[in-house]
């Protein structure tokens, strides 16, 4: 994926955020500059995934089958003495979608917060369990039969090993949702129904507009 296709869908998200009226931490402006003037909290956000996380999933079809996300907070999977939640917003196109995935560890709800609607669909094919799909608190007949319609303020829980694709519905506008979870792990906690990769290969072609959680380590501010 160019950096600029990263950095367009970086300020396309900002704007999303000022449009809703929603602000980041001061860490979420943050410059290739600013992470190496404080290498301390660049390499806490980095343990943490916390920051800017734009993939799509080594597919090379951003438009199509990608996402962009923010992580806010978030503790370490298997470490009692983090935060045992995380938080993320979550950009969504329309229709593009994230491809079907399913998680050990981490039980989430995903919550539309404003603009097009959100539809995610639930297959049995590669799920390793399976619990109720509730929305807003009411259980789902049959969360196989068709994608779930989410409108802006709707949220639903995606329980543990059931395997998940969401997207934005064409026509309705890109979506801004937030996703409230156990502990999030990027690295060990996402299992594809196709043999995908979780990050994107970067092709520099102009200068970074934002690091990626990924490579915000005191190490690579230093880009």
């Amino acid at each position: 994926m160019k950096r600029s296709a990263i950095n367009a869908a970086l300020r396309r998200a900002e704007a999303m955020l000022a449009d809703h009226g929603w602000l980041l931490p001061d860490w979420g402006g943050w410059s290739p500059a600013d992470h190496a003037s404080d290498p301390s909290l660049a390499a806490f956000l980095h343990e943490r995934q916390l920051g800017w996380d734009v993939t799509d999933f080594g597919l090379g079809d951003f438009a199509r089958r990608g996402l962009v996300l923010f992580c806010v907070r978030n503790g370490a999977q298997g470490n009692p003495a983090t935060l045992p939640y995380a938080e993320k917003l979550l950009f969504v196109a329309e229709g593009q979608v994230t491809p079907f995935h399913a998680h050990k560890v981490k039980l989430e709800d995903i919550i539309v917060r404003g603009g097009g609607h959100l539809c995610v669909a639930f297959t049995r094919h590669g799920s390793f369990a399976e619990a109720p799909v509730l929305v807003d608190g009411r259980v789902v007949t049959d969360p196989y039969d068709t994608p779930i319609r989410l409108r802006p303020g709707q949220s639903i829980t995606i329980p543990r090993g059931m395997q998940h694709s969401f997207w934005g519905e064409a026509g309705a506008g890109d979506v801004f949702a937030a996703e409230v979870s156990q502990c999030n792990d990027d690295l060990a906690d996402n299992f594809f129904l196709e043999p995908l990769g979780r990050f994107a290969e970067i092709e520099e072609d102009e200068p970074p507009h934002r690091l990626l959680w990924n490579e915000s380590s005191s190490e690579g501010a230093t880009r």
